[in-house]
């Protein structure tokens, strides 16, 4: 009799395979709440991981961490149109505190474009206040009518920076730095993610925005999912504020204004377009453990080869992590940690040390072979670039093969339906063929140039539209 998989196929049903992996990698399980979730100990670390590596690259660009109220008055959301009617159907909103109603009902947190540019009025008097670039870590609430973990959750968190300048340009060129040199840097190089980059359509955009950049990456199943987004506010919240500076010619003027964003999202994303189907592949320059070294069995001079090679591969700045639970069958322990996806496996047992070896077990191109003991600190830390490498080059295959050139809205529901994305020419879609595209579950993720840079405009010549499925 055949043994059942651990995980559903993801050939059979991607969704449940999803929510499979979720649950038996120890990721996260749903909050008492319908829409929330609860992050366990190994999600987290892997969003600790992207934290830092994501709050360097911010800090590089001059930015600095703060933190603002989590509720705010709703009197402030009227304050710029698009933005309260882009929010009105997923806030939430506290009437009632201490026992009474209150004097004005607060919102929960969905985006602080608000909150923050109230202190900017305050904070910013002259030229000399700018640029002014704040980034918090944090979390906020839309209420989600069909929940899913990571990917939509009634709470989630995230980062988000605010940003203001005293002129146009600067602010269009910072919303592109953060676009390209944080988010696209960090997804490539850390998280090994084929992405593409692009501009929203005024449908998609940002509620309040004048400009949305986008990176959108294609998930095992050919769907799409928004990574990260950069946006140009223009002066819309600085109009809203009245946030304005003395310029250098002594003249009030209006700040011109950014915000972005990434979210815990970006674990959903990691396990769709890396996870197979015997679970997570996790990238190594992400892992919080990429070397799990194992003993086979409860013998002495195993375990103490076991921890003296985790702290020796520790010496040798490995992320690792030593797995003596000898009480513990093996076979289940190493089903566990590549359900998880740590990148190596180095395992252990009595042969093994009289071999002088060890079995090393890789993850993402799978396989097993053995290592002479006194070469693993040398050899892993190129397993582990190959390893990442390889990832990034199994992405961006992926999506190459799976998108389609096409010349009409029918071809490209077509190729959508089929499980791809399709590029076809902006010229040719236009406003109208988007909501034609809408009423089939398909949206234009981002608008390209013709050699695949970011555009300048909506309607710059030669634009391609990126159309897909999407989360």
């Amino acid at each position: 009799m055949a043994k059942a998989p651990v995980l559903t196929p993801q050939a059979d049903d991607f969704p449940r395979w999803y929510q499979d992996l979720i649950t038996k990698a120890e990721l996260a399980d749903n909050g008492p709440v319908r829409g929330t979730m609860v992050i366990r100990p190994y999600g987290y670390g892997l969003w600790e991981r992207m934290q830092a590596e994501m709050d360097a690259r911010i800090k590089e660009t001059g930015t600095q961490n703060a933190y603002f109220p989590l509720l705010i008055p709703q009197s402030y959301l009227t304050r710029e149109a698009d933005h309260v009617e882009g929010f009105a159907p997923e806030l939430a909103v506290v009437t009632h505190g201490g026992g009474k109603e209150l004097e004005e009902p607060a919102v929960v947190r969905p985006t602080s474009e608000m909150i923050i540019n109230a202190s900017f009025s305050k904070w910013v008097q002259s030229y000399r206040d700018l640029p002014l670039l704040i980034n918090q870590w944090a979390n906020v609430v839309r209420w989600e009518l069909r929940p899913r973990l990571f990917l939509r959750t009634t709470e989630f968190l995230w980062q988000e920076g605010h940003t203001a300048h005293a002129t146009y340009e600067e602010a269009r060129d910072f919303a592109a730095h953060i676009h390209r040199q944080v988010y696209e840097d960090f997804m490539v190089n850390v998280l090994a993610m084929d992405v593409v980059p692009g501009r929203k359509t005024v449908r998609e955009r940002f509620a309040g925005a004048v400009n949305t950049l986008t990176l959108e990456g294609m998930m095992g199943d050919g769907k799409a999912l928004q990574m990260a987004t950069s946006h140009e506010l223009g002066q819309n919240f600085a109009k809203a504020f009245n946030t304005q500076y003395l310029s250098k010619d002594g003249r009030q003027e209006l700040v011109w204004q950014t915000s972005w964003g990434s979210t815990t999202r970006m674990i959903g994303a990691l396990v769709m377009m890396h996870g197979d189907d015997n679970g997570l592949r996790v990238p190594p320059r992400l892992a919080q453990i990429q070397a799990v070294v194992l003993a086979i069995k409860g013998d002495e001079a195993v375990l103490a080869k076991v921890r003296e090679l985790g702290d020796r591969l520790k010496a040798a700045g490995v992320r690792v992590h030593v797995d003596d639970r000898t009480d513990i069958p093996f076979g289940r322990r190493a089903v566990d940690w590549e359900l998880k996806g740590v990148p190596v496996r180095i395992e252990i047992g009595p042969r093994d040390l009289e071999n002088g070896t060890a079995m090393l077990a890789r993850r993402i191109p799978g396989g097993k072979k053995p290592v002479a003991l006194d070469a693993l600190e040398s050899q892993l830390p190129k397993v582990l670039e190959e390893d990442h490498a390889l990832l990034l080059r199994q992405s961006r295959e992926r999506r190459e093969s799976r998108t389609a050139e096409v010349s009409t809205i029918d071809e490209a529901v077509e190729a959508t339906g089929a499980g791809g994305w399709a590029r076809i020419p902006w010229a040719v879609l236009g406003e109208e063929g988007e909501a034609k595209l809408a009423d089939h579950a398909v949206s234009v993720r981002c608008l390209v140039a013709e050699d695949g840079s970011v555009p300048d405009a909506d309607d710059a010549p030669g634009n391609v539209a990126i159309v897909a499925r999407a989360y």
